[in-house]
């Protein structure tokens, strides 16, 4: 279920850059308002003269930011869901470094009251 669920998210990703692309490559259809078609054919066109409206651009960009805010909506959300096991994993492992740290303390003591202590000569400490 999951894998299906990348797999949905990877296509509709796919498909956004797809279509955001051919926005941006096509130049658009010119719209007559006579009813006539245009003077020259679309395909006597120069690339360079191709130009999308300041709207047509407004809109793409609205709905590019708009995907983008459903995406992070999301994102945020699986973070909301995760951040309790990532709290509670970094307890445990604060927990087990100071229970490791208390072990290494009394080990070390424990060794330092069991070792034998050489005698030191009064002489010596003069």
């Amino acid at each position: 279920m999951m894998r299906r669920q990348q797999d949905q998210q990877s296509r509709v990703f796919y498909e956004l850059s797809a279509l955001v692309y051919n926005i941006l490559q096509s130049p658009p259809t010119p719209i007559s308002l006579s009813g006539r078609p245009p003077a020259t054919p679309p395909s006597r066109r120069s690339p360079s003269t191709a130009q999308i409206s300041p709207a047509g651009f407004a809109s793409l960009l609205l709905g590019i930011s708009l995907a983008l805010m459903l995406c992070g909506s999301v994102t945020f959300f699986i973070g909301f869901i995760l951040m309790p096991w990532v709290l509670g994993l970094f307890m445990v492992f604060y927990v087990a470094g100071i229970l490791s740290t208390l072990s290494m303390l009394g080990r070390s003591i424990l060794c330092y009251a069991t070792t034998p202590r050489k005698e030191i000569p009064a002489w010596k400490l003069l």
